[in-house]
């Protein structure tokens, strides 16, 4: 009887003597769109009891807009079907809009909200992360953005020392920049105080004054003859930032 050759072993048997290493496991995903947006639900419900109900009822008010125009016009089903999404759209913007407002109530009163707050302000901004004047005993302090309306300080902590902090930064901008506006958004609850949630609208509303080669100069006025001040312990504006992408459910 004829030796078995090796052409004689099984596949299998040949194959496993020259199989590649197994490829390393595949890096873990990270979470889904859907599980996102249920965790930022989450999160804005525990801060905003009434969420369910508002975006519920937005939902069904544009259902039933959609119904009530589809049975004028004979053609309820479609609409019904035009409803449905514009319906669901209609939540989730609910949603994306509270849960920005939640975010900035967990970060209000920690040291480097209010630079936290400037930067949801992006496109034709320049914004400094950290403060450009701290009180090291109290941890009042300052930060800056550059725009279209010129520079607008907004302050951090308790009102009377922060106002004086910010009226000195804005003496050192108007000699460093004199043509320059400066504006003071003051942050916090009370009169004449913005909450940390409107300090990006109330930048945007500033009237205009710069062109944008105007602020690109100005920053590096701004950068090249300003001194950065050191920031004292406590102060940490990275910490402080709210997640963007999940108070907008991405």
């Amino acid at each position: 009887m004829a030796n078995s050759t090796d052409s004689d072993a099984p596949k299998s048997a040949r194959r496993g003597l020259f199989s590649r290493k197994p490829k390393a496991e595949k890096k873990k995903k990270g979470p889904g769109r859907m599980k996102q947006i249920a965790d930022v639900f989450k999160m804005t419900r525990r801060n905003d009891p009434n969420l369910v109900w508002v975006m519920a009822g937005a939902f069904l008010g544009i259902i039933a807009v959609g119904l009530l125009i589809g049975l004028l016009i004979d053609n309820w089903i479609t609409m019904l079907i035009i409803a449905v999404p514009l319906g669901l759209l209609a939540a989730v913007f609910i949603l994306s809009r509270r849960a920005e407002r939640a975010a900035f109530t967990q970060i209000e009163g920690q040291p480097g909200a209010s630079g936290a707050a400037l930067s949801i302000l992006r496109r034709g901004w320049i914004l400094e992360e950290q403060p450009v004047a701290v009180n090291p005993r109290s941890q009042e302090a300052v930060f800056r953005a550059i725009g279209r309306p010129g520079i607008v300080l907004v302050t951090e902590g308790a009102p009377g020392r922060a106002k004086a902090l910010a009226d000195g930064e804005r003496r050192r901008m108007n000699r460093i920049a004199p043509n320059v506006p400066v504006h003071v958004i003051q942050t916090g609850k009370g009169e004449n105080l913005t909450p940390l949630s409107q300090v990006a609208k109330k930048a945007k509303k500033l009237p205009k004054a710069l062109t944008k080669q105007e602020v690109q100069a100005v920053n590096k006025r701004l950068a090249a003859l300003g001194t950065r001040l050191p920031i004292p312990k406590g102060i940490d504006p990275y910490k402080a930032r709210p997640d963007r992408k999940a108070s907008r459910g991405r």
